[in-house]
C-alpha cells in the first residue's frame, strides 16, 4: 500500500523529487479544511482564467475549496517539476482512446504524467514517468454500494454478496477506487464497462489487467483509495476486450 505526502501550499514545493523512476509513482494528499485557506490565498496567480470560471461555478462553498486547494497543488507540483511557473503549466488533454476525441487521460507539453481525484474535503495526486491514473472515494453507503456494486465484474459482485452487509461498503470502495484508477490511467474512464476488469475487493488487489500495476493508497478512514501505473511497453486496452 502506497503513503501518499500531504501537500500544504503555504509550505510551497520543498521536498519535491526533480523525477521519478518508471513505474513507481509520487503520490500527494491535500485537505481542503486543513489547507483550504491558503489555497484559496494563492489561486488568483496561480490557476488560469478557465479553472478560475471553473471554481466560481461551484454552488457549495466545501467543494469550491476543494476544488481550488487540488488545482493549486496540482499546478505547484507541476510547475517545479517542469522548471515552470506553475501559473505556466499548459495542461492538456490526450486523444481518447475509444473515440480519439479531445477528452482522454490529462497531460502537460512536458512530458509528465499525472492523475488528480477529490471527493468531499480530500485530493488526491499522483505523479509518474508513465501512464498513471488515481481515484479517491468517500466509502458510501449501503444502499449506494448495493446499487452499483451489481455493475461490477462477476467475481467482485459474488465477494460482495459473501460478505456481511457492515462490511460491504468498504469493500466496494476499494473495488471502485481500483477500477477507476485503471481506467483513468488508461484515459477511457467509464466509457469501458466496470464488469470487464477483475481487480477484487479484498484488502489486497488483484493482479489486474495485463500491463498495469494497481495498488491501494493510504488515505483517512471513511475513504478508499488506489493508483495504477502502467509498466513500460504495453499498449493501451480496447474498449469490449474482457479481462478474466
Amino acid at each position: 500500500m502506497h503513503q501518499p505526502i500531504e501537500f500544504d501550499p503555504a509550505d510551497g514545493t520543498r521536498g519535491v523529487l526533480p523525477s521519478w523512476p518508471a513505474g513507481i509513482p509520487a503520490l500527494w494528499i491535500v485537505d481542503a479544511v486543513r489547507h483550504g485557506d491558503a489555497a484559496e490565498r494563492l489561486a488568483p496567480g496561480i490557476l488560469d482564467a478557465g479553472e478560475q470560471r471553473r471554481a466560481e461555478r461551484f454552488v457549495a462553498p466545501a467543494d469550491r475549496r476543494c476544488y481550488v486547494a487540488a488545482h493549486v497543488a496540482l499546478r505547484m507540483l507541476l510547475g517545479a517539476r517542469l522548471g515552470v511557473e506553475p501559473r505556466e503549466v499548459r495542461l492538456v488533454r490526450e486523444p481518447c482512446p475509444s473515440c480519439g476525441g479531445p477528452h482522454g487521460r490529462p497531460a502537460t507539453d512536458g512530458g509528465v504524467h499525472f492523475s488528480l481525484s477529490h471527493s468531499r474535503d480530500l485530493s488526491l495526486l499522483a505523479f509518474a514517468a508513465a501512464p498513471v491514473g488515481v481515484d479517491v472515494e468517500a466509502v458510501p453507503n449501503d444502499t449506494a454500494a448495493a446499487d452499483v456494486g451489481s455493475m461490477l465484474h462477476p467475481a467482485e459482485v459474488k465477494e460482495l454478496a459473501e460478505l456481511r452487509a457492515e462490511d460491504r461498503p468498504v469493500a466496494f470502495a476499494r473495488a471502485w477506487t481500483r477500477k477507476e484508477a485503471y481506467l483513468k490511467g488508461e484515459g477511457i474512464g467509464l466509457a469501458r464497462e466496470l464488469s470487464l476488469d477483475h481487480l477484487g475487493t479484498g484488502p489486497v488487489p488483484e493482479p489486474g489487467p495485463a500491463g498495469w500495476t494497481v495498488t491501494d493508497v493510504l488515505v483517512p478512514a471513511g475513504y478508499a483509495a488506489a493508483v495504477a501505473v502502467r509498466r513500460a511497453g504495453q499498449p493501451t486496452v480496447h474498449i469490449g476486450h474482457r479481462e478474466n
